[in-house]
């Protein structure tokens, strides 16, 4: 009789609950720092501010953290391997959200584990997937593979650019890693210079996506993407986009044709009990 598979101790871990407070300039700051412009009133201006939704996963960066704080997993080494967020409600323009996390899942991939952190509130549900060298060889599943790209060619071409400083402005909003910011932790970690933080390149492909289907961006409602490669502050993305039904695209971001977000699904929806529901205005398009 085949042994059923090892679970990992760390699956189910409770790491607890937190209520973290924010302002509208944190608000505004995010916004910012993952590519919205002087002239997008309602994503910077307090007096007709809507929160990005994805602004959430900057509230919720505690769970992540306290994870490897338990040493779960070498921190120097491990690497954000995907994120899924759905939307439950709007965020307030400023106020505090109070959120419960646990360690859904822990996947064995042989040579590496993958930690699945669930974080819950009232507005959101999102799962970091953090992958960790060193850490599987128990035993366990070894959990979904990933999705396949479309074999349709893409419906839409997008191109969205970074910027040298984006990395230096995003850790600001709570992941703080030094690999994204000093030269040689970002060496430790196998990366031949500091990177932007996944979060902030799948934020960046966001906007240009709801502009591309007449939506707001503070109308997503999914969202969910694998993190295949580095992105290094300055480069520029291309992005090939497969309509997903109302609302929503699949897509696939390159640097240098090289893969960087894989298996990416959003979606957006109206909302209608908020005042300002004029669509954000389309940048760095390239329609095929």
């Amino acid at each position: 009789m085949t042994a059923p598979p090892a679970v990992s101790p760390w699956r189910g871990h409770d790491l607890g609950t937190r209520t973290v407070a924010y302002t509208e300039r944190d608000a505004i700051l995010y916004a910012l720092a993952v590519g919205a412009r002087a002239d997008d009133l309602d994503l910077v201006f307090e007096k007709r501010l809507r929160v990005l939704p994805a602004f959430a996963l900057t509230l919720a960066q505690w769970a992540p953290d306290a994870l490897g704080a338990l040493g779960a997993f070498d921190t120097t080494t491990a690497v954000h391997g995907s994120q899924r967020l759905t939307v439950r409600r709007p965020l307030p323009r400023s106020g505090e959200v109070s959120m419960s996390a646990r360690v859904a899942e822990v996947w064995d991939k042989g040579g590496a584990a993958v930690f699945d952190v669930e974080v819950e509130s009232h507005h959101f549900l999102a799962t970091w997937s953090l992958f960790a060298p060193g850490s599987g060889g128990f035993g366990g599943e070894r959990g979904p593979s990933g999705p396949k790209r479309p074999g349709q060619p893409a419906d839409r071409r997008l191109s969205v650019a970074t910027h040298p400083e984006q990395a230096a402005h995003y850790r600001l909003l709570g992941d703080r890693h030094p690999m994204h910011i000093d030269p040689e932790a970002a060496r430790t970690a196998g990366m031949p210079r500091p990177f932007l933080h996944g979060l902030c390149t799948l934020a960046a492909v966001t906007l240009p996506a709801a502009g591309a289907l007449g939506a707001h961006p503070a109308g997503l409602t999914e969202l969910e993407a694998r993190f295949s490669a580095p992105v290094y502050p300055g480069d520029r993305l291309a992005v090939d986009a497969w309509d997903d039904g109302p609302g929503g695209l699949r897509l696939e971001a390159s640097a240098y044709g090289r893969p960087v977000l894989t298996g990416v699904r959003i979606r957006f929806a109206d909302m209608p009990e908020h005042p300002f529901d004029a669509p954000l205005q389309q940048k760095e398009t390239l329609d095929a």
